[in-house]
């Protein structure tokens, strides 16, 4: 049984928040990757799936494939530099991008202050996003991971860790900007900035029931080329509440979340349920996650998992996820732009129901960190 302790020791080599300092000189170096494959089945040929829409009706790698590498450096006792670089397929072209790099000062054994370019600590699973081997599946639950599609940002934070006799409690608050990052809308790539991020987050950890985390973030958000006029100077809002616990032999993994864009588009609600049980080195994991719009459009789906531990830093993982909306939801289904603006006109003048979506997604993959 070493996965749980090579687990452990990845969660805390790639967190973005090390609780501990390097001495001067001293370096950290670490590298994490996935190689996988999806596939979209059912009867949605010629539809695309996902943040990025790279999950077609065609076995494709660049969903789910990445390698990265970070490096820590103790500058002094107290202060470290980590860079983080990974390559991964970003709306279908490949792309190598400096994901992290920040200064951190460990005040004390208590508070860190970090500066950089930083994690965006929005989800239960921000601070190892790109490291499946972290986490049971091959694709993070789409329903909530689909929403916020920045994954850092240049700025500050700090997090202030205390000790309890049964875990401890942190907080983290952050504050920055991101400029001029890609966004996926519609079938086609905007630049989005993100203006006056500000949040804060609160975790309880124990040593025996778990660990549960509160989160909220905000940004003004403007997005440039033909639908500036529509999203310009808009406040977004995203609120995420997540337990998980793992004990060796059980698993559980649960997350709620609730996306705000004041004015523009519905509010989204969304959740997953997630649990499994170890029978040495397989680990079969079932996940129900629902995303409902305020609108009453809804996207529900039941993922079914196998894992194999072939190495102690090598998991082999399979998944089946069967996806269906109602109520005119398109869910993480992609819609052109010509498609979306065909039903709405269609609606609106003659009362025709705008589709519904479903399909059976196929993933493989193999995570691994060395």
């Amino acid at each position: 049984m070493f996965a749980p302790r090579i687990l452990g020791l990845a969660m805390a080599c790639f967190a973005a928040a090390p609780a501990f300092a390097l001495d001067q000189g001293e370096y950290q170096l670490n590298g994490f990757g996935t190689l996988g494959l999806t596939y979209l089945g059912g009867e949605e040929k010629g539809r695309s799936y996902g943040i990025n829409g790279q999950t077609t009706d065609s076995w494709r790698f660049d969903e789910l494939s990445r390698l990265g590498g970070q490096l820590r450096y103790g500058l002094t006792d107290n202060t470290d530099v980590t860079a983080q670089v990974i390559a991964k397929a970003q709306h279908d072209s490949w792309e190598v991008n400096l994901e992290w790099l920040y200064l951190s000062h460990h005040v004390s054994d208590r508070l860190m202050l970090r500066a950089g370019r930083l994690r965006n600590p929005v989800y239960m699973y921000s601070e190892a996003l790109d490291v499946g081997f972290t986490y049971p599946w091959i694709r993070l639950p789409d329903e909530v991971y689909h929403q916020v599609q920045i994954t850092n940002y240049e700025g500050v934070d700090f997090i202030y860790t205390l000790p309890l006799s049964y875990g401890s409690f942190s907080i983290q608050a952050n504050a920055g900007q991101a400029l001029n990052r890609d966004y996926f809308f519609y079938d086609t790539t905007e630049d989005m900035d993100y203006r006056n991020i500000a949040g804060a987050s609160v975790a309880l950890a124990t040593n025996n029931f778990g660990t549960l985390r509160l989160s909220y973030s905000e940004a003004d958000l403007t997005l440039d080329g033909v639908l500036r006029s529509t999203l310009d100077d808009v406040k977004g809002k995203f609120t995420s509440l997540g337990y998980q616990y793992d004990n060796g032999t059980w698993i559980t993994a649960n997350e709620a979340t609730r996306l705000v864009v004041e004015g523009l588009i519905p509010t989204k609600n969304a959740f997953y349920l997630m649990g499994g049980r170890r029978f040495g080195d397989f680990l079969p994991h079932l996940t129900y996650a629902q995303l409902d719009e305020q609108s009453g459009g809804r996207q529900v789906s039941w993922t079914y998992g196998l894992n194999y531990n072939l190495l102690p830093n090598v998991t082999l993982k399979g998944e089946y996820k069967r996806v269906d909306t109602s109520h005119e939801a398109s869910g993480v289904f992609v819609k052109t732009g010509e498609e979306y603006f065909t039903d709405l006109f269609m609606k609106q003048n003659f009362g025709i129901v705008q589709p519904t979506y479903d399909g059976d997604i196929f993933s493989i993959g193999i995570d691994f960190v060395f």
